[in-house]
């Protein structure tokens, strides 16, 4: 999963410099509707200026991971932190002033609660939590694991995890990366969740969860009932493709690796967090309607392509929707392959330096079709960040961070055989005929639907840390308890009480809410049919692809360029016509897959 810079970037802090009070409003007088937006406006020009350079400094930290580069991100992040929650308190002061313009009301909301870790007022807590979070995604940055008794890195054990096939080595990289990569990191954890929370609690939260899900125009409780809303919505076509996946692994490797019933091996699903199970098609490919006579891989290969052609063709999807090309700093700045001389952060992101059209991409490209899809979906990052960099700089983000998420992944979804075709990767004569969907819809499902229970758990194991009813000493006992209640999965190994392994997932230690990339799969759904919808597309909803369609382009960048100014029922109703994320477009896209899977299963013992 990926984050845009400016998603990041609150990763460490929201803030810039402080805004004195006294500039405008005496303590002992009460604050009017025009010293709020004179405080408003002041704080939108300092976390402007500031920006920039903090963006800059977590760049070379990120494609340059050296103890100064570390340094230098730890001490702007901890400017940050401290400034961000000066003015979040400041922001407070404002709360109950009458006559607030809607734009001023909405401006302090995102002051006060846009914080992703807090730090409290006491002296050199910032600094502590800075370097706390930069240890740990430093940690994590330079991480190995081992495959046959040799050292491998992140980037290349996450490719191995997905092509390996001998369930020992599969052991033997799971069990060394959460081992090297988590585990160390947990004291630093602690100590983290300890201060953070003290710093949401004096901004007026009841801890750092209930603060994170204050960022959705709706309650923290409302919001959390809403993502279980939407989880039941999908969870069964979840249920019957782990089931007939369960079978399939079982057919491979026998009762002694993978029993027939309960849960399923983690190492065996084709990636390192058994979040996205698509590597392993291979292996559950139905016969004949599994093959779908083509392999986005091969085609790549065999057309020449290389990181910068790939880059290149996804910029091709958005200019054919109208979208204007990428600006020359993209392809001068950003890091396409992974350097040989220096240690980077592998894991892919969006970023967007100077608020306004430095926008660059941080991957480590391999040709492949899973790294196709993912410059598909940093783009669309990028382009959501130029659509919306006219707004005010406290506007300038998605309409909820899961929107973020979904423009990409919606664009990506449109990687259909009929696009390949028509970008030339593809020979018309060997796209699959109608036959083959359900080998289509399988594949898709394969991430696309296994990634569900994973993109609601990892946050729900950080609530509870938040909260307290998940103990430093039950850390893994917890994490591992709701990768079963959720997923249905079990560790290859046995995990003792001093393993850590929610820190060997980038986005714990990075500190990066993760409930995001949950909406973001529904929203996607949502977005895809109505971009087909506005298409005039006919056929089966998964065959579309609005390639080339600048009327989708336009009725999308109108969505974009409002970026946060409106409540996200706003944003999607102006894309979609609907004011409620809900499942029911990637249920539709998955029914006839859905009724095969009943079909395969049928008789047998499924759940777990």
């Amino acid at each position: 999963m990926k984050i845009p810079f400016r998603a990041a970037v609150s990763a460490v802090a929201l803030g810039a410099l402080a805004v004195s009070a006294a500039a405008f409003a005496a303590k002992d007088a009460a604050p009017t509707a025009t010293d709020a937006d004179r405080f408003v406006a002041a704080a939108e020009k300092e976390l402007f200026d500031l920006s920039i350079p903090t963006a800059q400094v977590a760049w070379v930290n990120a494609t340059y991971i050296t103890d100064d580069t570390d340094a230098l991100n730890t001490l702007f992040g901890a400017k940050n932190t401290e400034a961000s929650v000066r003015l979040a308190k400041e922001a407070a002061r404002y709360d109950k002033v009458a006559g607030l313009s809607f734009d001023t009301r909405r401006k302090l909301d995102i002051l006060r609660q846009g914080i992703v870790l807090p730090a409290p007022a006491t002296e050199g807590a910032a600094t502590e939590l800075n370097a706390l979070s930069t240890r740990m995604s430093s940690t994590y940055g330079k991480g190995r694991g081992t495959l046959a008794g040799k050292e491998i890195n992140g980037s290349d054990i996450e490719e191995k995890m997905g092509t390996v096939r001998n369930p020992d080595q599969l052991k033997e990289m799971w069990a060394s990366w959460h081992d090297n990569v988590g585990k160390p990191m947990k004291a630093d954890y602690a100590r983290m969740v300890e201060i953070a929370n003290q710093g949401a609690k004096e901004l007026g939260y009841k801890d750092l969860g209930a603060m994170w899900r204050s960022n959705y125009d709706m309650s923290p409780d409302e919001f959390a009932r809403l993502t279980d809303k939407l989880w039941l919505q999908v969870k069964p076509l979840y249920d019957q493709l782990h089931c007939y996946t369960r079978t399939k692994l079982n057919e491979k490797y026998g009762d002694g690796v993978q029993p027939r019933t309960g849960p399923i091996r983690a190492d065996l699903l084709g990636n390192m967090w058994a979040q996205e199970w698509g590597n392993i098609y291979d292996v559950v490919a139905p016969a004949g309607a599994g093959d779908v006579g083509y392999d986005t891989t091969d085609l790549l290969k065999a057309k020449g392509y290389d990181a910068l052609k790939m880059v290149k063709g996804g910029e091709n999807f958005f200019s054919s929707l109208g979208f204007a090309p990428l600006p020359d700093s993209f392809w001068q700045h950003s890091q396409f392959t992974k350097p040989a001389d220096r240690e980077v952060i592998c894991h892919a992101s969006a970023w967007d330096v100077d608020n306004k059209d430095d926008l660059r991409i941080k991957m480590c490209i391999k040709v492949n079709g899973d790294d196709f899809t993912t410059i598909h979906h940093e783009l669309g990052h990028n382009y959501y960040q130029r659509a919306y960099n006219k707004q005010s700089y406290l506007y300038l983000n998605g309409a909820n961070d899961g929107f973020h998420e979904a423009i990409g992944d919606a664009i990506a979804l449109s990687i259909t055989p009929d696009y390949l075709v028509r970008i030339g990767l593809l020979d018309p004569a060997k796209v699959p005929p109608a036959d083959k969907d359900i080998g289509l819809l399988l594949r898709q499902a394969m991430d696309k639907v296994a990634f569900l229970p994973f993109g609601l758990l990892v946050d729900k194991w950080r609530w509870g840390v938040f909260d307290g009813s998940i103990a430093p000493q039950d850390y893994n006992k917890a994490w591992t308890a709701l990768r079963l209640q959720y997923q249905g999965i079990t560790p290859p190994v046995e995990r003792g009480a001093d393993a850590f392994d929610p820190g060997a997932k980038y986005h714990v230690p990075a500190s990066t809410p993760y409930t995001r990339y949950f909406l973001a799969r529904i929203l996607q759904f949502q977005f895809y049919k109505a971009a087909c919808d506005q298409a005039g597309w006919k056929g089966p909803l998964h065959r579309c692809s609005f390639y080339g369609n600048k009327e989708v382009g336009a009725n999308l960048n109108k969505m974009l360029e409002m970026g946060m100014s409106k409540p996200w029922p706003d944003a999607l109703q102006a894309f979609t016509g609907s004011r409620e994320m809900d499942g029911t477009a990637m249920i539709a896209y998955f029914k006839p897959l859905m009724t095969w899977l009943e079909q395969q299963n049928k008789g047998k013992t499924c759940g777990w």
